[in-house]
């Protein structure tokens, strides 16, 4: 009788589990379908339907790809001077020019950076163009010596009356 009894609980507990189970794999189902409805309302990735937005393509003249103006580089923002074109044609394959022109480096450090460059983010053995490249960096975006702040320069000084 007590094996009975034993049998009939395990069948109700199995039967239990399975409606839990399925319940809960329904509650996750529903919760997945809504956090997606909540992300993509519109339901896109359904759909085949090109861009809402239409794109356009500026035409870039041959002149104005390699433009100088007033002794800088139009596109880049270099300074016209030996050595800038190899300094265009090895940094900014990976990195805006500005990250090249704000990182002003002495000759130890520009090698340093570059190297560590060479060493986590595959930048390619630059051969005879590194010492132009750094030559062109260190005259150029040479490092700059300040204290705590500027010299005030331009200023109307005036006397404090009592």
């Amino acid at each position: 009788m007590k094996k009975q009894n034993h049998d009939k609980l395990k069948r109700e507990f199995q039967g239990f589990y399975r409606v839990l189970i399925l319940t809960c794999t329904i509650v996750a189902i529903f919760a997945a379908v809504l956090v997606y409805f909540l992300v993509d309302p519109n339901l896109s990735a359904f759909g085949n339907d090109g861009p809402d937005a239409e794109i356009v393509t500026v035409p870039v003249e041959e002149d104005d790809f390699d433009k100088i103006e007033n002794g800088i580089h139009v596109r880049t923002g270099f300074v016209e001077a030996p050595g800038m074109m190899e300094t265009v044609q090895n940094c900014t394959n990976c990195h805006s020019a500005k990250l090249v022109i704000q990182n002003r480096m002495n000759k130890e450090r520009w090698k340093a950076t570059i190297r560590w460059m060479q060493e986590t983010q595959n930048l390619w053995d630059l051969g005879k163009n590194e010492d132009i490249i750094i030559d062109y960096l260190v005259t150029n975006y040479p490092p700059k010596k300040k204290g705590r702040r500027e010299i005030l320069t331009d200023i109307e000084w005036y006397e404090l009356k009592d």
